[in-house]
């Protein structure tokens, strides 16, 4: 029982570290009101919930929102591990790449089960100087239709470099 209440405060607290840094630093991300469902070493899951704001015409879940949060689900761990990293270290998505499969019309859970390759990349740019990429994977789905099948997949290149003192 207590562990479950330490994972529910931990959720609670990344979800308010990431809205509280949203509002800060990327407003739009704000706008879209992102959770965290899960956070481990190795999976980060984050829901977009569907709302007026998220919607396009047809009543599905908007390309930007989607892509809004693909990025939110690789760039959390990103964050929270140069948070802790004595060194500065800026980060910036180097490129994109989506393949929409099927239509959002629900919540949608963006799912990175890459974590700890984005924990050692963060690690790997504080101790080299030099600018570090790599692309990591995540996918979406909408667990209220079908939590087994993916309606979209996205490539994302992270770009890390220790900034100079």
């Amino acid at each position: 029982m207590s562990s479950s209440w330490a994972n529910l405060k931990n959720k609670v607290k990344m979800t308010a570290f990431l809205r509280l840094y949203a509002f800060a630093k990327i407003p739009l991300l704000s706008a879209i009101r992102p959770t965290l469902l899960e956070v481990s070493d190795q999976r980060v899951v984050l829901k977009v919930p569907l709302t007026r704001f998220t919607k396009n015409h047809m009543g599905v879940m908007y390309f930007g929102a989607l892509s809004m949060g693909a990025e939110a689900a690789v760039a959390i761990k990103a964050v929270h591990a140069i948070q802790k990293n004595p060194q500065k270290i800026d980060f910036i998505f180097k490129d994109f790449k989506a393949n929409f499969i099927k239509r959002a019309d629900g919540n949608v859970h963006f799912i990175c089960e890459q974590g700890e390759a984005v924990l050692a990349l963060v690690e790997k740019a504080a101790k080299s100087g030099v600018r570090e990429n790599q692309t990591f994977h995540s996918y979406a789905i909408v667990p209220s239709k079908d939590p087994n099948l993916k309606i979209a997949e996205f490539e994302i290149t992270l770009s890390l470099k220790r900034r100079k003192l």
